[in-house]
Protein backbone atom coordinates (compact mmCIF):
# COMPACT_ATOMS: atom_id res chain seq x y z
CA UNK A 1 0.00 0.00 0.00
CA UNK A 2 1.22 3.47 -0.93
CA UNK A 3 0.35 6.12 1.65
CA UNK A 4 1.36 9.78 1.74
CA UNK A 5 2.31 12.25 4.40
CA UNK A 6 -0.04 14.77 2.74
CA UNK A 7 -2.56 15.00 -0.04
CA UNK A 8 -0.89 15.35 -3.45
CA UNK A 9 2.33 13.81 -2.20
CA UNK A 10 2.41 11.67 -5.34
CA UNK A 11 0.60 8.52 -4.24
CA UNK A 12 -1.45 8.23 -7.43
CA UNK A 13 1.53 8.52 -9.75
CA UNK A 14 3.65 6.11 -7.69
CA UNK A 15 0.86 3.52 -7.83
CA UNK A 16 0.53 4.02 -11.59
CA UNK A 17 4.29 3.66 -12.02
CA UNK A 18 4.44 0.46 -9.97
CA UNK A 19 1.54 -0.98 -11.95
CA UNK A 20 3.27 -0.28 -15.27
CA UNK A 21 6.63 -1.65 -14.08
CA UNK A 22 5.14 -4.88 -12.75
CA UNK A 23 2.99 -5.25 -15.85
CA UNK A 24 6.15 -5.01 -17.95
CA UNK A 25 7.53 -7.92 -15.95
CA UNK A 26 4.51 -10.05 -16.78
CA UNK A 27 2.92 -9.74 -13.34
CA UNK A 28 -0.88 -9.68 -13.28
CA UNK A 29 -1.11 -6.46 -11.28
CA UNK A 30 -4.15 -4.36 -10.41
CA UNK A 31 -4.55 -0.95 -8.69
CA UNK A 32 -6.99 -0.29 -5.88
CA UNK A 33 -8.03 2.71 -3.80
CA UNK A 34 -10.43 1.67 -1.02
CA UNK A 35 -11.94 5.14 -0.57
CA UNK A 36 -11.55 8.15 -2.80
CA UNK A 37 -12.98 11.65 -2.44
CA UNK A 38 -12.92 13.32 -5.83
CA UNK A 39 -15.12 15.08 -8.36
CA UNK A 40 -13.14 13.73 -11.32
CA UNK A 41 -14.54 10.31 -12.17
CA UNK A 42 -14.66 7.75 -14.96
CA UNK A 43 -17.19 5.21 -16.22
CA UNK A 44 -16.08 1.59 -15.84
CA UNK A 45 -16.44 -1.50 -17.97
CA UNK A 46 -19.05 -2.85 -15.52
CA UNK A 47 -21.18 0.28 -15.81
CA UNK A 48 -20.11 2.01 -12.61
CA UNK A 49 -18.18 5.07 -11.56
CA UNK A 50 -14.70 5.38 -10.02
CA UNK A 51 -12.11 8.10 -9.50
CA UNK A 52 -10.19 9.13 -12.61
CA UNK A 53 -6.87 8.45 -10.90
CA UNK A 54 -7.83 4.78 -10.60
CA UNK A 55 -8.83 4.73 -14.28
CA UNK A 56 -5.36 6.07 -15.10
CA UNK A 57 -3.78 3.40 -12.89
CA UNK A 58 -5.85 0.77 -14.68
CA UNK A 59 -4.42 2.05 -17.96
CA UNK A 60 -0.94 1.76 -16.46
CA UNK A 61 -1.68 -1.89 -15.64
CA UNK A 62 -3.19 -2.27 -19.14
CA UNK A 63 -6.58 -3.18 -17.71
CA UNK A 64 -10.10 -1.87 -18.29
CA UNK A 65 -11.30 0.23 -15.37
CA UNK A 66 -13.52 -1.71 -12.92
CA UNK A 67 -15.46 -0.64 -9.84
CA UNK A 68 -13.45 -3.00 -7.58
CA UNK A 69 -10.49 -0.68 -8.17
CA UNK A 70 -12.29 2.06 -6.20
CA UNK A 71 -15.16 0.50 -4.25
CA UNK A 72 -16.02 3.66 -2.29
CA UNK A 73 -16.15 7.03 -4.06
CA UNK A 74 -17.26 10.21 -2.30
CA UNK A 75 -18.31 13.14 -4.49
CA UNK A 76 -18.65 16.31 -2.39
CA UNK A 77 -21.80 18.32 -3.06
CA UNK A 78 -21.15 20.86 -0.29
CA UNK A 79 -18.56 21.60 2.40
CA UNK A 80 -20.17 19.05 4.75
CA UNK A 81 -22.00 16.60 2.47
CA UNK A 82 -21.21 14.17 -0.32
CA UNK A 83 -22.75 11.64 -2.62
CA UNK A 84 -21.68 8.18 -1.47
CA UNK A 85 -20.99 5.75 -4.32
CA UNK A 86 -20.49 2.06 -3.46
CA UNK A 87 -19.28 -0.38 -6.11
CA UNK A 88 -19.90 2.26 -8.76
CA UNK A 89 -23.51 3.09 -7.87
CA UNK A 90 -25.03 5.91 -5.85
CA UNK A 91 -25.96 4.66 -2.40
CA UNK A 92 -26.99 7.87 -0.62
CA UNK A 93 -26.21 11.51 0.08
CA UNK A 94 -24.71 11.91 3.55
CA UNK A 95 -23.20 14.56 5.75
CA UNK A 96 -19.76 13.93 7.20
CA UNK A 97 -21.03 12.80 10.61
CA UNK A 98 -23.47 10.25 9.17
CA UNK A 99 -20.82 8.89 6.84
CA UNK A 100 -18.48 8.38 9.77
CA UNK A 101 -21.02 5.93 11.19
CA UNK A 102 -21.61 4.38 7.76
CA UNK A 103 -17.93 3.48 7.34
CA UNK A 104 -18.48 0.06 8.93
CA UNK A 105 -20.80 -0.85 6.05
CA UNK A 106 -18.45 0.77 3.54
CA UNK A 107 -15.56 -1.34 4.85
CA UNK A 108 -17.55 -4.45 4.03
CA UNK A 109 -17.81 -3.31 0.41
CA UNK A 110 -14.08 -2.55 0.35
CA UNK A 111 -13.15 -5.99 1.62
CA UNK A 112 -15.48 -7.64 -0.91
CA UNK A 113 -13.64 -5.87 -3.72
CA UNK A 114 -10.25 -6.71 -2.25
CA UNK A 115 -11.16 -10.40 -2.04
CA UNK A 116 -12.25 -10.46 -5.68
CA UNK A 117 -9.03 -8.77 -6.78
CA UNK A 118 -6.98 -11.24 -4.73
CA UNK A 119 -8.59 -14.15 -6.56
CA UNK A 120 -7.87 -12.70 -10.00
CA UNK A 121 -4.47 -11.00 -9.77
CA UNK A 122 -0.93 -11.74 -8.63
CA UNK A 123 -0.35 -8.33 -7.04
CA UNK A 124 -2.49 -5.46 -5.77
CA UNK A 125 -1.01 -1.96 -5.47
CA UNK A 126 -3.22 -0.01 -3.08
CA UNK A 127 -3.40 3.77 -2.79
CA UNK A 128 -4.21 5.49 0.48
CA UNK A 129 -6.17 8.73 0.77
CA UNK A 130 -4.89 11.98 2.23
CA UNK A 131 -2.65 11.07 5.14
CA UNK A 132 -2.71 8.31 7.79
CA UNK A 133 -1.78 10.97 10.35
CA UNK A 134 -5.33 12.34 10.48
CA UNK A 135 -5.99 11.01 13.97
CA UNK A 136 -9.48 12.50 14.07
CA UNK A 137 -10.44 10.03 11.33
CA UNK A 138 -8.74 6.98 12.87
CA UNK A 139 -11.98 5.43 14.15
CA UNK A 140 -13.53 3.17 11.49
CA UNK A 141 -10.77 4.15 9.04
CA UNK A 142 -11.09 2.39 5.69
CA UNK A 143 -8.79 4.60 3.61
CA UNK A 144 -5.34 4.19 5.14
CA UNK A 145 -4.02 2.18 8.09
CA UNK A 146 -7.47 0.81 8.93
CA UNK A 147 -7.46 -0.98 5.60
CA UNK A 148 -3.78 -1.95 5.78
CA UNK A 149 -4.29 -3.51 9.22
CA UNK A 150 -7.45 -5.32 8.10
CA UNK A 151 -5.75 -7.04 5.14
CA UNK A 152 -2.24 -7.16 6.66
CA UNK A 153 -0.31 -5.47 3.86
CA UNK A 154 3.00 -3.59 4.02
CA UNK A 155 3.03 0.18 3.53
CA UNK A 156 5.46 2.60 1.91
CA UNK A 157 5.20 6.26 2.89
CA UNK A 158 5.61 8.99 0.24
CA UNK A 159 6.42 12.66 0.87
CA UNK A 160 6.83 15.58 -1.53
CA UNK A 161 10.19 17.27 -0.99
CA UNK A 162 9.23 20.11 -3.34
CA UNK A 163 6.85 21.37 -0.61
CA UNK A 164 9.69 21.55 1.92
CA UNK A 165 9.85 19.96 5.38
CA UNK A 166 10.07 16.44 4.05
CA UNK A 167 11.87 15.00 7.09
CA UNK A 168 9.37 16.60 9.47
CA UNK A 169 6.58 15.13 7.36
CA UNK A 170 7.97 11.62 7.79
CA UNK A 171 8.72 11.91 11.51
CA UNK A 172 5.46 13.67 12.29
CA UNK A 173 3.42 11.07 10.45
CA UNK A 174 5.16 8.22 12.27
CA UNK A 175 4.52 9.93 15.62
CA UNK A 176 0.77 9.96 14.92
CA UNK A 177 0.61 6.22 14.24
CA UNK A 178 0.13 3.33 16.62
CA UNK A 179 3.00 0.92 17.27
CA UNK A 180 1.58 -1.73 14.95
CA UNK A 181 1.01 0.85 12.22
CA UNK A 182 4.57 2.15 12.54
CA UNK A 183 5.91 -1.39 12.12
CA UNK A 184 3.80 -1.81 8.99
CA UNK A 185 5.77 0.93 7.19
CA UNK A 186 8.65 -0.74 5.37
CA UNK A 187 10.30 2.39 4.06
CA UNK A 188 10.10 5.93 2.73
CA UNK A 189 9.90 7.42 -0.76
CA UNK A 190 10.95 11.01 -1.37
CA UNK A 191 9.11 12.41 -4.37
CA UNK A 192 9.71 15.37 -6.73
CA UNK A 193 13.39 15.92 -5.92
CA UNK A 194 15.42 18.29 -8.04
CA UNK A 195 19.00 19.29 -7.35
CA UNK A 196 22.25 17.67 -6.28
CA UNK A 197 21.48 14.31 -4.66
CA UNK A 198 24.76 14.47 -2.70
CA UNK A 199 23.37 17.42 -0.73
CA UNK A 200 20.40 15.28 0.30
CA UNK A 201 22.36 12.24 1.41
CA UNK A 202 23.16 13.49 4.97
CA UNK A 203 19.43 13.94 5.52
CA UNK A 204 18.68 10.47 4.21
CA UNK A 205 21.23 8.95 6.57
CA UNK A 206 19.82 10.95 9.50
CA UNK A 207 16.25 9.82 8.70
CA UNK A 208 17.25 6.17 8.48
CA UNK A 209 19.16 6.34 11.76
CA UNK A 210 16.31 8.20 13.47
CA UNK A 211 13.56 5.81 12.36
CA UNK A 212 15.32 2.54 11.63
CA UNK A 213 13.57 2.47 8.26
CA UNK A 214 15.19 2.75 4.82
CA UNK A 215 14.68 5.40 2.19
CA UNK A 216 13.60 3.14 -0.65
CA UNK A 217 13.89 5.70 -3.44
CA UNK A 218 14.34 9.36 -4.26
CA UNK A 219 12.18 10.14 -7.28
CA UNK A 220 12.93 13.06 -9.61
CA UNK A 221 10.69 16.00 -10.38
CA UNK A 222 9.32 15.28 -13.85
CA UNK A 223 8.11 18.20 -15.92
CA UNK A 224 5.50 18.10 -18.66
CA UNK A 225 3.58 15.04 -17.52
CA UNK A 226 0.16 14.54 -19.11
CA UNK A 227 -1.70 12.61 -16.42
CA UNK A 228 -5.28 12.78 -15.17
CA UNK A 229 -5.57 14.87 -12.00
CA UNK A 230 -7.36 13.14 -9.15
CA UNK A 231 -9.21 16.28 -8.09
CA UNK A 232 -7.26 19.53 -7.73
CA UNK A 233 -6.90 21.77 -10.77
CA UNK A 234 -3.25 21.97 -11.77
CA UNK A 235 -1.87 25.48 -11.58
CA UNK A 236 0.14 25.18 -14.78
CA UNK A 237 -1.57 26.20 -18.00
CA UNK A 238 -0.68 26.78 -21.61
CA UNK A 239 -0.02 30.46 -22.28
CA UNK A 240 1.64 30.50 -25.69
CA UNK A 241 -1.25 29.60 -27.98
CA UNK A 242 -2.99 32.12 -30.20
CA UNK A 243 -6.49 30.79 -29.47
CA UNK A 244 -7.74 31.80 -26.01
CA UNK A 245 -10.12 29.55 -24.07
CA UNK A 246 -11.56 30.49 -20.69
CA UNK A 247 -12.98 28.00 -18.16
CA UNK A 248 -14.75 29.55 -15.13
CA UNK A 249 -13.95 27.54 -12.00
CA UNK A 250 -17.18 26.92 -10.12
CA UNK A 251 -17.10 25.59 -6.53
CA UNK A 252 -18.17 22.01 -7.39
CA UNK A 253 -16.43 21.73 -10.74
CA UNK A 254 -16.27 18.11 -11.86
CA UNK A 255 -14.23 16.25 -14.45
CA UNK A 256 -12.00 19.19 -15.32
CA UNK A 257 -9.83 16.54 -16.95
CA UNK A 258 -12.08 17.29 -19.94
CA UNK A 259 -9.68 20.14 -20.69
CA UNK A 260 -6.40 18.18 -20.59
CA UNK A 261 -6.37 17.79 -24.37
CA UNK A 262 -6.87 21.53 -24.82
CA UNK A 263 -4.07 22.33 -22.38
CA UNK A 264 -1.80 20.11 -24.46
CA UNK A 265 -2.64 21.87 -27.73
CA UNK A 266 0.25 24.15 -28.85
CA UNK A 267 -2.14 26.65 -30.46
CA UNK A 268 -4.38 26.98 -27.41
CA UNK A 269 -4.03 29.29 -24.42
CA UNK A 270 -6.40 27.80 -21.83
CA UNK A 271 -6.95 29.71 -18.61
CA UNK A 272 -9.00 28.85 -15.53
CA UNK A 273 -10.79 31.88 -14.05
CA UNK A 274 -11.39 31.68 -10.31
CA UNK A 275 -13.52 33.53 -7.76
CA UNK A 276 -13.16 37.30 -7.89
CA UNK A 277 -11.56 37.29 -11.34
CA UNK A 278 -12.98 38.93 -14.46
CA UNK A 279 -13.49 36.91 -17.61
CA UNK A 280 -11.16 38.47 -20.20
CA UNK A 281 -11.65 38.67 -23.95
CA UNK A 282 -11.49 35.18 -25.42
CA UNK A 283 -12.34 33.09 -28.45
CA UNK A 284 -14.17 30.37 -26.54
CA UNK A 285 -15.72 30.07 -23.07
CA UNK A 286 -16.40 26.56 -21.72
CA UNK A 287 -18.73 25.99 -18.78
CA UNK A 288 -17.52 22.81 -17.05
CA UNK A 289 -19.34 19.97 -15.34
CA UNK A 290 -20.72 20.46 -11.84
CA UNK A 291 -21.69 18.26 -8.90
CA UNK A 292 -24.21 20.91 -7.81
CA UNK A 293 -25.62 22.59 -10.90
CA UNK A 294 -28.07 24.96 -9.19
CA UNK A 295 -25.59 26.05 -6.52
CA UNK A 296 -22.80 26.58 -9.05
CA UNK A 297 -25.18 28.43 -11.37
CA UNK A 298 -25.98 30.85 -8.57
CA UNK A 299 -22.24 31.27 -7.89
CA UNK A 300 -21.53 31.94 -11.57
CA UNK A 301 -24.22 34.60 -11.68
CA UNK A 302 -22.99 36.19 -8.42
CA UNK A 303 -19.52 36.61 -9.94
CA UNK A 304 -20.90 38.65 -12.82
CA UNK A 305 -19.80 35.96 -15.25
CA UNK A 306 -23.23 35.70 -16.90
CA UNK A 307 -22.92 39.32 -18.04
CA UNK A 308 -19.41 38.60 -19.36
CA UNK A 309 -20.65 35.53 -21.26
CA UNK A 310 -23.48 37.53 -22.84
CA UNK A 311 -21.00 40.23 -23.91
CA UNK A 312 -18.67 37.55 -25.29
CA UNK A 313 -21.53 36.21 -27.44
CA UNK A 314 -22.47 39.68 -28.70
CA UNK A 315 -18.95 40.01 -30.08
CA UNK A 316 -19.27 36.68 -31.87
CA UNK A 317 -17.43 34.47 -29.36
CA UNK A 318 -18.37 30.81 -28.98
CA UNK A 319 -19.60 29.02 -25.83
CA UNK A 320 -19.60 25.31 -24.94
CA UNK A 321 -21.36 23.83 -21.91
CA UNK A 322 -20.45 20.35 -20.69
CA UNK A 323 -22.81 18.31 -18.48
CA UNK A 324 -23.73 20.66 -15.60
CA UNK A 325 -22.47 23.55 -17.73
CA UNK A 326 -24.86 22.39 -20.47
CA UNK A 327 -27.74 22.39 -18.00
CA UNK A 328 -26.85 25.95 -16.90
CA UNK A 329 -27.11 27.23 -20.48
CA UNK A 330 -30.84 26.53 -20.56
CA UNK A 331 -33.96 28.32 -19.38
CA UNK A 332 -34.61 26.42 -16.14
CA UNK A 333 -32.91 23.81 -13.96
CA UNK A 334 -35.63 22.09 -11.94
CA UNK A 335 -34.98 19.92 -8.88
CA UNK A 336 -38.44 18.82 -7.70
CA UNK A 337 -37.11 15.96 -5.55
CA UNK A 338 -34.23 17.79 -3.86
CA UNK A 339 -31.52 15.74 -5.58
CA UNK A 340 -28.90 18.47 -5.06
CA UNK A 341 -30.36 20.21 -2.00
CA UNK A 342 -33.62 21.98 -1.31
CA UNK A 343 -36.31 21.26 -3.95
CA UNK A 344 -37.01 24.10 -6.34
CA UNK A 345 -36.27 25.71 -9.68
CA UNK A 346 -33.37 27.90 -10.78
CA UNK A 347 -33.43 30.27 -13.72
CA UNK A 348 -30.67 29.33 -16.15
CA UNK A 349 -28.54 31.55 -18.34
CA UNK A 350 -31.23 31.46 -21.04
CA UNK A 351 -28.76 30.93 -23.86
CA UNK A 352 -30.20 27.64 -25.16
CA UNK A 353 -33.88 26.79 -25.51
CA UNK A 354 -33.66 23.78 -23.20
CA UNK A 355 -34.99 22.86 -19.76
CA UNK A 356 -33.52 20.34 -17.32
CA UNK A 357 -35.12 18.28 -14.58
CA UNK A 358 -32.73 16.71 -12.08
CA UNK A 359 -33.49 13.07 -11.30
CA UNK A 360 -32.34 10.64 -8.62
CA UNK A 361 -31.14 8.09 -11.19
CA UNK A 362 -27.60 8.65 -12.46
CA UNK A 363 -26.76 7.93 -16.08
CA UNK A 364 -23.38 6.21 -16.48
CA UNK A 365 -22.39 5.22 -19.98
CA UNK A 366 -19.48 5.21 -22.39
CA UNK A 367 -20.62 6.43 -25.80
CA UNK A 368 -19.40 6.87 -29.36
CA UNK A 369 -20.89 8.77 -32.27
CA UNK A 370 -20.21 11.54 -34.76
CA UNK A 371 -20.32 15.32 -34.80
CA UNK A 372 -23.57 16.93 -35.99
CA UNK A 373 -21.79 20.02 -37.33
CA UNK A 374 -19.10 20.62 -39.94
CA UNK A 375 -17.86 17.27 -41.29
CA UNK A 376 -20.60 14.90 -40.14
CA UNK A 377 -18.28 11.88 -40.37
CA UNK A 378 -15.93 13.09 -37.62
CA UNK A 379 -16.02 10.56 -34.76
CA UNK A 380 -16.52 11.53 -31.14
CA UNK A 381 -16.28 9.41 -28.02
CA UNK A 382 -16.79 10.13 -24.36
CA UNK A 383 -18.76 9.21 -21.30
CA UNK A 384 -21.87 10.42 -19.54
CA UNK A 385 -22.10 10.91 -15.77
CA UNK A 386 -25.14 12.97 -14.84
CA UNK A 387 -28.35 13.05 -12.87
CA UNK A 388 -30.96 14.79 -14.96
CA UNK A 389 -32.90 14.83 -18.20
CA UNK A 390 -32.66 17.78 -20.60
CA UNK A 391 -35.44 18.63 -23.03
CA UNK A 392 -34.62 20.67 -26.14
CA UNK A 393 -37.08 22.66 -28.26
CA UNK A 394 -37.47 22.19 -31.98
CA UNK A 395 -35.46 25.38 -32.54
CA UNK A 396 -32.22 23.83 -31.27
CA UNK A 397 -29.78 21.91 -33.42
CA UNK A 398 -28.05 18.72 -32.19
CA UNK A 399 -24.42 18.76 -31.10
CA UNK A 400 -23.67 15.08 -31.80
CA UNK A 401 -25.27 11.93 -33.12
CA UNK A 402 -25.03 9.03 -30.67
CA UNK A 403 -26.41 5.67 -31.86
CA UNK A 404 -28.38 7.54 -34.49
CA UNK A 405 -30.05 9.80 -31.92
CA UNK A 406 -29.55 13.54 -31.39
CA UNK A 407 -27.37 14.45 -28.40
CA UNK A 408 -26.87 17.87 -26.88
CA UNK A 409 -27.96 21.13 -28.46
CA UNK A 410 -26.70 24.07 -30.52
CA UNK A 411 -28.24 27.49 -30.78
CA UNK A 412 -29.83 28.57 -34.09
CA UNK A 413 -27.00 31.09 -34.65
CA UNK A 414 -24.44 28.28 -34.05
CA UNK A 415 -22.57 30.26 -31.37
CA UNK A 416 -23.47 27.97 -28.46
CA UNK A 417 -23.06 24.21 -28.03
CA UNK A 418 -24.11 22.08 -25.08
CA UNK A 419 -23.52 18.38 -24.45
CA UNK A 420 -23.51 15.75 -21.72
CA UNK A 421 -20.34 14.16 -23.11
CA UNK A 422 -17.28 14.26 -20.90
CA UNK A 423 -13.98 13.58 -22.63
CA UNK A 424 -15.25 15.04 -25.90
CA UNK A 425 -11.87 16.69 -26.64
CA UNK A 426 -9.86 13.50 -26.04
CA UNK A 427 -10.31 12.13 -29.56
CA UNK A 428 -7.91 14.10 -31.82
CA UNK A 429 -10.40 14.39 -34.70
CA UNK A 430 -13.28 15.49 -32.44
CA UNK A 431 -11.05 18.03 -30.70
CA UNK A 432 -9.94 19.41 -34.07
CA UNK A 433 -13.56 19.66 -35.27
CA UNK A 434 -14.74 21.41 -32.10
CA UNK A 435 -11.90 23.92 -32.15
CA UNK A 436 -12.52 24.56 -35.84
CA UNK A 437 -16.22 25.15 -35.01
CA UNK A 438 -15.08 27.61 -32.34
CA UNK A 439 -12.87 29.48 -34.81
CA UNK A 440 -9.36 28.01 -34.56
CA UNK A 441 -7.60 27.43 -37.85
CA UNK A 442 -4.91 24.87 -37.09
CA UNK A 443 -3.66 21.62 -38.60
CA UNK A 444 -2.36 20.30 -35.26
CA UNK A 445 -4.09 17.33 -33.65
CA UNK A 446 -2.47 16.43 -30.30
CA UNK A 447 -3.17 12.82 -29.30
CA UNK A 448 -3.99 12.88 -25.58
CA UNK A 449 -4.00 9.08 -25.28
CA UNK A 450 -0.49 8.86 -26.72
CA UNK A 451 0.73 11.70 -24.48
CA UNK A 452 -0.74 9.95 -21.45
CA UNK A 453 0.97 6.68 -22.38
CA UNK A 454 4.30 8.46 -22.75
CA UNK A 455 3.84 10.04 -19.32
CA UNK A 456 3.03 6.69 -17.69
CA UNK A 457 6.18 5.21 -19.17
CA UNK A 458 8.22 8.20 -17.95
CA UNK A 459 7.07 7.87 -14.36
CA UNK A 460 7.56 4.10 -14.53
CA UNK A 461 11.14 4.49 -15.73
CA UNK A 462 11.77 6.97 -12.91
CA UNK A 463 10.44 4.47 -10.34
CA UNK A 464 12.58 1.51 -11.38
CA UNK A 465 14.81 1.95 -8.33
CA UNK A 466 11.73 1.74 -6.08
CA UNK A 467 10.62 -1.56 -7.59
CA UNK A 468 14.16 -2.89 -7.26
CA UNK A 469 14.21 -1.90 -3.58
CA UNK A 470 10.81 -3.48 -2.91
CA UNK A 471 11.78 -6.67 -4.69
CA UNK A 472 14.97 -6.87 -2.65
CA UNK A 473 12.70 -6.80 0.41
CA UNK A 474 10.58 -9.57 -1.20
CA UNK A 475 7.56 -7.27 -1.25
CA UNK A 476 6.92 -6.78 -4.99
CA UNK A 477 7.62 -10.07 -6.75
Amino acid sequence: MVQGTTSDAGKSTVVAALCRLLQRQGVRVVPMKPQNMALNSAVTIDGGEIGRAQALQAQAARLPAHTDMNPVLLKPSSDTGAQVIIHGKVRADMNARDYQQYKTIAMGAVLESYARLQRNYDAIIVEGAGSPAEVNLRERDIANMGFAEAVDCPVILVADIDRGGVFAHFLGTLACLSESEQKRIVGFVINRFRGDISLLEPGLKWLEEKTGKPVLAVLPYLHGLQLDAEDAIQSSQSNSGKFKIIVPVIPRISNHTDFDALRAHPDVDLQFISIGMTIPAADLIILPGSKNTRGDLEFLQSQGWQVAIEKHLRYGGKVIGICGGYQMLGQVVSDPHGVEGNPGDSTGLGLLDITTELTSEKRLEQVTGTCAFGDLTVPVEGYEIHMGITYASNDTLPAFKINGEDEGARSPDNLILGTYLHGLFDHPDACHALLKWAGLQSNLKPDLAALREQSIDRIADACQSLVDALQSLSIAK
